[in-house]
């Protein structure tokens, strides 16, 4: 069996890491090459950058920033936000990202993942869903969201992650929104939806609280990876503790 991952994820405006609660009311968590270096002397499995206001804002990626996180650090990195066409993923890719999250830009367009994909191969393609919990005509649907959580598109998660694996995603990142900076764990019914439709990996976002969050969501929710922020960026549990845990409880993992 595969070993888990375990990735930080950094979430940065303007040149900051933040953290919020279901998108919105962020608070300040540090520098991110400062963050990025900790994260790697934890033994952090993969690390993720999303530019958070960059898309409903219209910037430019951060390219530049990338490539001074990859002058310190070297494990992969994954890099997302405001990446619109093949050239933005080309710039993040020169900059020394191992992979590309497209999100926004490809729900508009899905032709983008494949372009992406066939230039970089699957591996380097990562499709990420904000998804919300939301009731239409007193039934739940689970919707796509977009422009950094604020636009309902009307997409369902299901149909989409279907599209995404054959438009040739490598993987993908499933942030559900009602749970974000939430702590009090992980969507583990839609988690485990999405890694039993697709043949692609799925990294798990939005809810981690605890060690055993992360255990139930890589068990129960069938996850291939677990993303989670806030537990590492506030010091309420460290990389090696969660790894201890999961290996202690079956769980193959990278011990470094």
């Amino acid at each position: 069996m595969l070993a888990k991952r375990i990735i930080p994820c950094l979430d940065v405006d303007r040149g900051r890491v933040v953290k919020g609660v279901k998108f919105f009311d962020h608070v300040d968590a540090g520098d991110p090459i400062e963050q990025a270096r900790k994260y790697q002397a934890d033994g952090a499995d993969e690390l993720v950058f999303y530019d958070i206001s960059a898309s409903h804002e219209g910037r430019e990626i951060m390219a530049d920033l990338v490539r001074r996180v990859c002058e310190e650090v070297f494990m992969p990195l994954c890099v997302g936000g405001g990446v619109r066409t093949l050239d933005d993923a080309v710039r993040l890719i020169q900059a020394g990202a191992e992979k590309v999250s497209v999100n926004s830009a490809a729900v508009k367009r899905p032709e983008l993942i494949r372009e992406i994909a066939e230039r970089f191969g699957a591996n380097a393609t990562v499709v990420g869903l904000d998804a919300n919990r939301i009731v239409v005509a007193g039934r739940e649907k689970w919707h796509v969201f977009v422009n950094g959580g604020r636009v309902d598109t009307g997409v369902e998660v299901m149909a989409w992650v279907a599209e995404v694996e054959k438009l040739g995603a490598g993987e993908i990142v499933l942030n559900v929104m009602n749970a974000d900076g939430t702590t009090a764990g992980y969507d583990l019914q839609m988690t485990r939806a999405v890694s039993e439709a697709v043949g692609i990996p799925v990294v798990a976002s939005g809810g981690a609280g605890s060690p055993e969050d992360i255990y139930r969501v890589l068990t129960e929710g069938r996850a291939d990876a677990a993303l989670a922020a806030s537990i590492f960026h506030f010091g309420k549990h460290t990389i090696p503790e969660v790894k201890a845990y999961l290996a202690g409880r079956g769980v193959p993992v990278r011990v470094v």
